[in-house]
């Protein structure tokens, strides 16, 4: 197959939500401005209770398990969204997302096991991996929702979401004193939210003014389908977004771990926290990266490719401006603004936040650039370019973490994104130069 999967049909011209730009990008926004604001209050509230040290058994348990969960996912969510010729059943996608969270989940538990961590450090790894399964089986109604152009419905669930699990862990740390009973109580949390609005056939049924497609959705239509024959072409396709995902989300934890083996528990703790101050401008980065993420793949696949080449920029543009302004925010507010969220001790590095806003400009780049090669089906190339990232990183990161500190951790990430712009670039290039030559190809046999 060309590219993995056969390119989308020019039907995906047709693929332009319904809704308008702003109000898609606004619901997108604050629903994960909502969520991310939640994920960091529960940050911000173990720095306060607790010490940098569980701070750090907190960021080290996400760094073990969010790696094996974003294979899991093997971005079913693009996938989903960018099928618009529904080569596939949406019953097979939540078959699919079922078997592989279970296989997450069995991993997990086994790689907690290998590590021999202490009792809490095991159980927190256990817990955080069940909590993020549960997220992980949400993403796929998620997609529908968003090839669909329902953004609001998706904000309702994340935030009802970040609320409840922010509410949860609060109850649990003040009833027991311990995080794990909190974490037990967002779990319980998102599977609530799961289930009372993710579930529901209504939540995904379109209201009567869309002509196009069914207005009502049965709970049939909600429910898994396993067919070993469509799990393996499946498989087939989405692998290498898989081994993507994990890769992407290795070159972000690689450090951690060498930060955790080198320095300490308390040492990560106090790079995660100030690395979450990242996550702000991810916020607008997601939300137009997930609200642009079907228009892009409709215009490459219709070849409209000057109008897919022009959105592109306009992201890129968004993107340095969000930067720009984090390192000028970070230079002259870091040490005031890091007291204030945390503590005293997470503000003794001040040029540690400016160093990882450049980071997270070069990533805002690297994320726009990334949902553009995945809407043009362009998978494969990705897996060579993210191997050679995280070498990238995690060489930097043993030779410069145990001289320079968490400043070589950041001089790691910031080389790491260096050469994912660069091949990010170059494929997309290509991808653009063999669209083109595939449509004049096309013209010159319907002429003849």
């Amino acid at each position: 197959m060309a590219e993995i999967a056969a390119s989308v049909s020019l039907a995906a011209s047709q693929v332009v939500p319904r809704g308008s730009l702003r109000a898609s990008f606004s619901w997108t926004f604050f629903g994960n401005a909502v969520y991310s604001a939640c994920q960091w209050g529960i940050l911000i509230l173990l720095a306060k209770l607790g010490s940098p040290e569980l701070v750090g058994q907190y960021a080290l348990g996400l760094a073990i398990v969010m790696p094996i969960i974003s294979l899991s996912c093997l971005q079913l969510r693009q996938v989903i969204a960018s099928d618009v010729r529904e080569e596939y059943d949406f019953r097979e996608y939540v078959g699919f997302r079922i078997l592989t969270t279970a296989l997450a989940l069995l991993l997990i538990v086994a790689v907690s096991m290998l590590l021999r961590y202490d009792a809490l450090t095991t159980w927190l790894i256990l817990l955080i991996g069940f909590a993020q399964g549960v997220e992980a089986l949400s993403d796929v109604f998620y997609a529908r929702l968003q090839s669909l152009d329902r953004m609001d419905r998706i904000a309702r669930s994340q935030i009802a979401r970040g609320l409840l699990s922010l509410l949860a862990l609060v109850v649990g740390l003040l009833l027991t004193g311990s995080v794990a009973w909190g974490i037990v109580g967002m779990i319980l949390a998102s599977t609530a939210v799961m289930f009372l609005h993710d579930l529901r056939p209504q939540v995904h049924s379109l209201p009567p003014r869309d002509i196009a497609r069914p207005r009502v959705i049965w709970p049939e239509q909600l429910r898994p389908r396993f067919l070993l024959r469509q799990v393996g072409r499946l498989l087939a396709v989405v692998l290498p977004l898989g081994v993507v995902a994990l890769l992407v989300n290795l070159s972000t934890n690689v450090p951690r771990y060498f930060i955790e083996h080198t320095l300490g528990r308390s040492e990560l703790g106090i790079f995660s926290a100030v690395a979450f101050l990242m996550s702000a401008g991810n916020l607008v980065a997601s939300a137009l990266s997930q609200f642009a993420f079907v228009r892009m793949a409709g215009q490459f696949a219709a070849g409209h490719l000057r109008e897919f080449r022009h959105l592109l920029l306009r992201l890129l543009g968004v993107g340095t401006v969000l930067g720009v302004g984090g390192i000028v925010i970070a230079h002259f507010a870091g040490s005031q603004l890091l007291t204030l969220l945390y503590r005293p001790e997470y503000a003794r590095q001040p040029r540690l936040l400016v160093g990882l806003m450049v980071v997270a400009w070069l990533g805002y780049l690297c994320q726009f650039l990334g949902s553009a090669m995945t809407a043009a089906r362009y998978f494969r190339m990705q897996v060579p370019l993210f191997a050679v990232i995280v070498l990238v990183i995690a060489t930097s990161s043993f030779w410069l973490i145990p001289r320079h500190g968490l400043p070589g951790a950041v001089l790691s990430l910031l080389l790491g994104r260096l050469v994912q712009l660069t091949g990010s670039v170059a494929i997309l290039l290509f991808s653009m130069r063999r669209r083109q030559v595939a449509l004049a190809a096309e013209a010159a046999g319907a002429a003849v």
